[in-house]
């Protein structure tokens, strides 16, 4: 780690940082807007949920159409089994790390000997925010 005379940051670097973001925003908003705008120009045009290329100028806009299916595990198992159908079903084993957290603070389990089953993600995010003075 850096000590902090090498490290600079300035009411100048915070305002700045405050100003892109409230940028970005207006411009993920604008964005969003024109998505909007386009897929009801191809709605309209090639009809809803349809895969549709325009070319105006330069440019050129082009919808794709990913499809993805997802089964509600409780009520297809419940389906299958109502079915009689018990190979389509899967039993998976898992931890029930909730417990195994409370048993390792409560000493019943040794936490090192999940030490290297354990995977920890840590996330970092800064805010700034105008302060009215």
């Amino acid at each position: 780690m850096a000590n902090s005379a090498e490290v600079q940051l300035s009411e100048e670097d915070l305002k700045r940082f405050y100003d892109l973001n409230n940028e970005k925003q207006e411009i993920e908003k604008e964005l969003k807007q024109l998505k909007k705008q386009i897929h009801h120009y191809f709605d309209e045009t090639f009809g809803s949920g349809e895969k549709a290329e325009v070319k105006l100028g330069k440019y050129k806009a082009q919808r794709s159409i990913r499809a993805s299916v997802k089964y509600d595990n409780e009520k297809t198992v419940e389906k299958l089994e109502e079915l009689n159908l018990k190979d389509f079903i899967v039993e998976a084993k898992q931890p029930d790390t909730e417990k195994l957290e409370s048993a390792m603070k409560l000493d019943f389990v040794d936490e090192q000997d999940f030490a290297e089953c354990k995977q920890e993600r840590i996330s970092q995010a800064i805010t700034v925010k105008e302060l009215s003075i």
